[in-house]
């Protein structure tokens, strides 16, 4: 299956076009409507045409408000949008280390689950908001976080989810962020290479802890997405219609 990918991007990475997954159904998924990216604080000018090129006109940024703060951007004719979820992972991470600890990398893993479970049961409204402005909104956006890879990648798990496309598409996508993502040590703190190394790549675990979330507390994904998520039938099918092919 060739990756959606659009870019390289000079001051920016995982930067990639949603579009050109099949689904279920044998539809596609539109190309040009729908992007996810890392952080967009340290864009080049060429970076700033070509986002402006692919007709981008908002941002939906998932980062946490001192994480905002540290990079802040601005893109001419391009309106940021605040969703910002709290990095919990970073914080127990501190917590731990300011006891003496020093996690394994099983137990960073486990944290990482437990950070995906509770995108499932304590953002849901947050990324119902992301959905819902997906709708409202005529123009390309691209969404993102800090790294695109946690927080975005369930956010663009959900999309895709909502519009049929199949499970393993979804995690292909979601594992492209260990080919794309370029780590950058000033982004990621200091903390033992072990640890480091889990928290700044994706496992299949840790989506699919939030998979089995979604079907073990919420009943499935349909009834996720018409629940917690919050969106009607007719969004659902409103979804469908603007980003798949006909």
């Amino acid at each position: 299956m060739p990756p959606a990918v659009t870019g390289p991007l000079e001051g920016a990475s995982n930067f990639r076009d949603l579009g050109g997954y099949p689904t279920a159904q044998g539809q596609r998924v539109r190309r040009g409507l729908v992007f996810r990216s890392d952080h967009l604080g340290w864009l080049t000018p060429n970076d700033v045409a070509h986002i402006r090129r692919l007709g981008i006109g908002h941002s939906l940024d998932f980062r946490g408000v001192t994480e905002a703060a540290a990079t802040p951007y601005a893109i001419p004719d391009v309106q940021r949008v605040p969703l910002s979820i709290e990095p919990t992972v970073i914080a127990r991470m501190k917590a731990l280390v300011a006891q003496g600890v020093v996690p394994t990398e099983d137990e960073t893993v486990d944290l990482m689950r437990e950070t995906y479970r509770d995108f499932v049961n304590h953002n849901a409204a947050t990324f119902g908001r992301f959905l819902k402005h997906l709708l409202e909104v005529p123009t390309p956006q691209v969404f993102h976080c800090t790294a695109g890879k946690d927080r975005t990648g369930f956010a663009a798990a959900l999309l895709l989810s909502a519009l049929g496309v199949e499970r393993e598409t979804i995690t292909h996508d979601y594992l492209l962020t260990n080919q794309l993502y370029r780590r950058d040590p000033a982004m990621e703190g200091k903390g033992p290479a072990h640890v480091m190394q889990v928290l700044w790549q994706v496992q299949p675990a840790f989506l699919q802890a939030a998979f089995d979330t979604v079907e073990t507390q919420h009943g499935g994904m349909h009834a996720y997405l018409q629940g917690a998520i919050g969106l009607q039938s007719a969004e659902l099918a409103e979804l469908r219609q603007r980003f798949l092919e006909n």
